[in-house]
Formats: C-alpha cells, structure tokens, sequence
C-alpha cells in the first residue's frame, strides 16, 4: 500500500512522518527522528525516478559545515559521501555556506539533481546527489557582481526543470532575481521584467537583475504559467518567465515567502502572506494559507482548523508545500515548531506537531 512521506527540516534536525493514503483523512502520522542531530535541514528532496526513492536532506553542522545526505530505504539509515559532495573550487574564491534546494532534474537524467546555494551558485549532480559539480556559465554571469545578499543571504533557492525539455531550467536567486537556461546550463539569462524591487530608488524599481525573488511555482497544466512571490508582490507570467504581471491585488498582503502550486490542477496554487518586510509575522496576526484557484485572478483565505487566536508563526520560502495524492495534501511549518497538513487540498487543517525546533523546509510525496 502506498504511503504519504511527510519531511520536516529543521534548526535542530529532520523528522520524518508516513501513513497510508487510503483512509489519510482520519489516520494518525508516524513520525520518526530527529535524524541529523542539532543539524539545521535547510533543503530535502523525494527523488521518485528511479525503482527505488532517493531522500537528499542538505544538513549544515555549526561544526562541521554543510553537506548533502541521501537515504535509498525511505529514512531508516542515511550515507554522507566521504569528501564533502558540494564544494567550491579553489580558484572561486568562495566557500559552501549552505544547500538552499536540491531538486531532481529531468524524468530522462535519472541521475542528474541540482543544489542551489549560498552564496548564490547552482551545482548539477549526474550521480543522483552524491557528487556536484558548479555550473560556470551562471557563477560567471556578468551580472553576478552586482548581487548583493537579501536578509537571509546570498542563496539560490530556487530550481524549476521544465517537465518538457529537462535543458529548460529556470532558478531564483536573492537578490539577483530570475535567470533562465536553454541549453543546460551553458548560457544563462535573467528573466525579471515586469517583477519589481521595491528596495531601489525610484526609477530604478523594475530592473532587468537584482530582484530580491523569494519563491517560485509552475502551474501543473501549463508549464509556460509560472508563480512568483517576491519581497513585496505576488506575480504571474504566462510565457516561461519572460514577462511577468501583478496577482496579489486581492490579498491581504502580497509580501511574504513560500509559494507552492498544486501538484494536478491548472490555476491553482498556494501562499501564506505576512504583514510586511519589517513585521514578520502573519497578516494579520491570522494562520490562513490563501489559495488561488483561477492563476490568481482571486484568492481565499483557508483557515478551517488552524488556530483562531491571534498568531505570529511566520512560513519560510520552503516550509509549504504540497503532496501528489488525490486529493492532494498541502502542508506547512512555521517559525513556532508548528506543522498543519490539509488532507482535502486546503478545505479543513489539523495541526500534526507542535514545539519542534524552527521549521526551515516541508516536503512530501506518495512513496510505496
């Protein structure tokens, strides 16, 4: 019988729940952990290409730095490769300071995965994620020298491979903004226009780089839709990032983090908004997660089941995220230690933990 696996990084480790699909409405969660003690999990990864499912966790040790782990038996025992498999070369200059993302490529590249970083570099893997490799044509833009490191740091934290040519890869940086490949990774170019940066001079607030981007989503039906949540605007574009229109007029603030598309429907895809750059905290002081199920013409609050009494756990850009059951399950962690899952695609929520350490990255996924 199929399982639902849940994953849940955080500041002080990962922790990993399953139960069956069949009957998951009402069925208790088995969690496990936490794996990687006092390891901060930024970044995880459910790689289903292969006969078997991969797990990728990127742990960062305060002792001994960062790393990628992978798991081939759903968590039960973990393998670290023996030299760091994420490693900037020498004549960079720079060093590894976190994996943001690790994101499989391509359903023909069943070895191929791709790391985003920090300090804001991207590194493809043909060994399924025990080996990377920087890709240079992006490290060596001419527009890298005008990034600058948002409040989190110079990451890149964001990898879309196009479902119909694995070449098409899209990523997000902050604040460098949006770039795009064409021909797997040889040549880059950012993709931003339309996309505003609120933090410039007037005149100055619609560049073509530097956008502090914080997440983006493609629509399941029309890979050509894109989502994109920025430091201030929630955004759409309908041609593959080249251009790109405002969506938030209808929330109750279009500043916040993650962003994540359903895993089925076209039009549809979730956010959990917060007050504002300096007031991180839920709009409001309201636990909704907003849906759009019209490619964000409109937007819902959903809230049945989360708590009512005025709340201040904000969502980070990768603490939301969806499963690709049917109905689809959405999930969220927040700043508080709280994890909330939605088991009919955002109508009803249950509150699944509480008081872990800061919840940093949320995924899952159908595994046999």
């Amino acid at each position: 019988m199929a399982d639902v696996l849940l994953a849940v990084g955080t500041r002080k480790g990962l922790f990993l729940a399953r139960r069956p699909v069949a009957g998951r409405g009402g069925a208790d969660w088995d969690f496990t952990g936490p794996y990687f003690d006092a390891q901060a999990v930024y970044s995880f990864s459910i790689d289903r290409r292969g006969s078997t499912p991969r797990l990728l966790a990127g742990g960062d040790s305060a002792h001994w730095g960062p790393s990628v782990f992978h798991s081939d038996d759903l968590g039960r025992t973990w393998e670290e490769p023996p030299r760091p498999p994420v490693a900037y070369p020498r004549d960079t200059g720079a060093s590894l300071e976190r994996v943001w993302q690790l994101q499989p490529g391509g359903e023909d590249e069943p070895g191929v995965v791709y790391a985003g970083t920090e300090p804001g570099g991207l590194f493809r893997s043909t060994d399924g994620g025990e080996s990377f490799s920087l890709v240079r044509a992006l490290w060596e833009h001419p527009t890298r020298r005008e990034w600058a490191p948002g409040g989190g740091g110079l990451g890149l934290h964001t990898v879309l491979v196009d479902p119909r040519d694995a070449r098409h890869v899209t990523v997000a940086v902050s604040t460098g903004g949006a770039y795009r490949t064409r021909d797997g990774g040889e040549s880059w170019e950012p993709c931003n226009r339309g996309v505003s940066a609120v933090f410039l001079p007037e005149g100055r607030r619609y560049p073509d780089y530097g956008q502090c981007v914080h997440k983006i989503a493609r629509d399941a039906e029309d890979p050509d839709r894109l989502y994109l949540q920025n430091h201030w605007g929630v955004f759409r574009s309908d041609d593959s990032a080249s251009s790109w229109h405002s969506i938030g007029d209808s929330l109750p603030s279009d500043f916040g983090f993650p962003l994540a598309a359903h895993p089925r429907r076209g039009g549809v895809a979730y956010l959990f908004p917060l007050n504002a750059d300096a007031d991180r905290v839920p709009a409001g002081h309201r636990c909704r997660v907003f849906r759009t199920q019209d490619a964000g013409s409109s937007w819902e609050a959903l809230g049945a089941g989360l708590p009512e009494a005025a709340h201040y756990g904000p969502v980070l850009r990768d603490a939301l995220s969806t499963d690709d059951a049917d109905p689809a399950g959405i999930y969220f962690g927040n700043r508080n230690g709280e994890v909330f899952a939605s088991a009919d695609e955002g109508e009803s929520w249950r509150q699944l933990a509480s008081h872990l350490p800061d919840v940093l990255c949320v995924r899952a996924a159908v595994v046999d």
